[in-house]
Formats: C-alpha cells, structure tokens, sequence
C-alpha cells in the first residue's frame, strides 16, 4: 500500500512540475525564435565536455518552457551567446583539525540576449552559480556539484532572458 501511495505521489510531483512554466512573460512580441550556439569555455579549468554540457543544459531549458522555439542560428529572431569565465573549485565547509568535508564548485558565465530583428542587444551580464559537495567522495561526487552549478546558472539565464528579473 505505501509503495502505491509514493508511486501516486511521484506521479502527482511530476505532473504539477512539467505545469509550472514562465510563458507570457516579458517577451518581446516580435521574437518567436532562439538560437543557443554552442558557449565558449574560456575558464581554463579543462573540464572535458563543459561547453557542450552547458549548452545543452541550457538548449533543453528553453525547449521545456517553450516561452521562445530553439532555432538555427540563420533564421532565429533572437540569439544568446555565452562564454564561459571561470570555475572554480574551492573548500567550502573546514571541520576540526582542518579537514574539509565539503568543497564549492563555482561556475561564472558571460551572457549576452541579441534582438537579430531589431538588430541590438537586449541586455549582457554575468552570472554565477555554485554546487557543493563531500570531498571525500571523488569524481562522482564533484560532478554532482559541477552539475548543480551548471543547472543553478541555466535557469538564471532562462529568467533572466524570458522575463527579465
């Protein structure tokens, strides 16, 4: 019985999330279509695949809100373009005797939202997100977090492009 009542729940969480959307925001009217081209990692923090899974974290953000269709970048009425700035990957949490239990990933990303009908930028910022996670965990555990600050990041520019917080 307990395992149908989570399943129910699981089923309800998932229903209501895939609802949630920030469509009908502050969109310009004359812009249809996005082009997200692939970000440039200029970090040197020599993450294999980074850029790559940056930009389809952020690619499949935009396709879930459905507030602008991702589009070529020929024929896109707007484009975002991003570079990747720094990552840094420091301590965050220093117990007794100076042990790190936790360490900070902090991803910083260079953004630019171009208007190609009206030909001007529509604004340019930088962003920066973190994802924590237990040092003693190795790679996979710092992937967690590298993957939390990819995710915390993309949607701050998804805000920031369709409603303009």
């Amino acid at each position: 019985m307990r395992a149908l009542v989570r399943w129910f729940m699981a089923v309800a969480v998932l229903h209501f999330a895939g609802c949630y959307s920030f469509t009908g925001a502050s969109v310009a009217k004359h812009l249809k279509t996005i082009a997200i081209p692939l970000v440039d990692d200029q970090s040197g923090f020599g993450e294999p695949g980074l850029r790559e899974r940056f930009t389809t974290e952020l690619t499949n953000l935009f396709i879930n809100d459905n507030s602008l269709q991702v589009a070529d970048r020929t024929t896109a009425d707007s484009i975002i373009e991003g570079v990747i700035i720094s990552v840094s990957d420091a301590p965050s949490v220093v117990t007794g005797g100076e042990a790190v239990s936790k360490r900070r990933i902090t991803l910083t990303v260079k953004v630019a939202y171009q208007d190609k009908v009206q030909r001007k930028k529509l604004w340019e910022k930088s962003f920066s997100q973190w994802g924590d996670y237990d040092s003693g965990g190795g790679l996979s555990q710092r992937e967690a977090g590298l993957r939390e600050a990819i995710k915390k990041t993309t949607e701050d520019i998804l805000l920031e492009t369709v409603s303009g917080w």
